[in-house]
């Protein structure tokens, strides 16, 4: 793609149906966003670069190329978070042209919309297409360390652990708490909990450290962050020959409260599906 047509984020759009289709059509977002990272081989110094509103802006760029594809019909969302190649998305085959008619096609009917404002091409950021998510995630992050511990109890409370406890304790190899997570009345896993109220990445020594910590004490280990996972530290957490770790992100956490909709109040909100007047054109 070349640099001087459209934004910056147009560069992803071939790469994401690339993903999806070596996905089988259809991904989450943070597997999506990751394919796509590893196979731009995007280095960690462009990775950490953020917006103003915290949020990671290649992650950003790759959700609008998300977005623009959507709105040309090449893909569709659920609202669990699954990216799905359409037909058209499925046998698709874009070259840079395409790529900048669909950009300006979107652009086009976003100028003549009443109802969202007008897209800044240099600053993606300008719409908030998931503005409650944002605004989830700075409260969480302006939470001071107690009440950020104890909303993660409740959070894992809500989504089916027993005798949560917040441990409280310092110097304890950044164990924050443990839990009980029962399958079924015969199996049960002990599981310990740790619990970072960042902006910024979590490296994979951190993952190791905390592996280190709950070694003998746990059957299971999770880490639970408002920020994001390095990939170094992602396949840290799944290594051959050790106890794996679940990582909890921002964008995971927020998921997850959305799906016991904690702390939020749903609404309907519609939008103009503009495939269904064609036919009446």
């Amino acid at each position: 793609m070349k640099e001087n047509i459209g934004p910056k984020f147009l560069r992803f759009v071939i790469p994401v149906i690339d993903v999806l289709k070596k996905l089988g059509g259809s991904g989450k977002v943070s597997e999506v966003q990751d394919a796509v990272i590893e196979l731009l081989d995007i280095p960690e110094n462009e990775l950490e670069e953020t917006l103003k509103s915290g949020d990671s802006r290649v992650r950003n760029q790759i959700a609008w190329a998300r977005f623009y594809l959507s709105k040309s019909g090449y893909l569709e969302s659920s609202r669990r978070g699954v990216w799905t190649l359409t037909e058209k998305g499925l046998k698709s085959e874009l070259n840079d042209k395409d790529i900048h008619s669909m950009f300006k096609d979107v652009q086009g009917r976003f100028d003549r919309s009443q109802d969202v404002k007008q897209i800044n091409v240099e600053y993606e950021e300008t719409i908030d297409i998931y503005n409650h998510r944002k605004e989830l995630l700075n409260r969480l992050q302006s939470l001071p360390p107690e009440g950020f511990e104890r909303i993660c109890q409740r959070l894992l409370r809500e989504s089916g652990f027993q005798q949560v406890k917040v441990t409280g304790k310092t110097g304890d190899g950044g164990i924050d708490g443990h839990g009980i997570l029962e399958i079924n009345p015969l199996v049960s896993f002990k599981v310990i909990f740790q619990c970072k109220r960042y902006q910024g990445t979590v490296s994979a020594s951190q993952v190791r450290d905390f592996r280190g910590a709950m070694m003998g004490r746990a059957d299971k280990g999770i880490i639970i962050t408002t920020g994001r996972f390095s990939l170094d530290a992602k396949g840290e957490a799944v290594r051959d020959g050790v106890p794996p770790i679940e990582l909890v992100d921002g964008e995971k956490m927020i998921d997850m409260f959305e799906n016991i909709e904690l702390g939020l109040i749903p609404k309907t909100v519609y939008e103009i599906d503009d495939s269904f007047f064609e036919e009446f054109k």
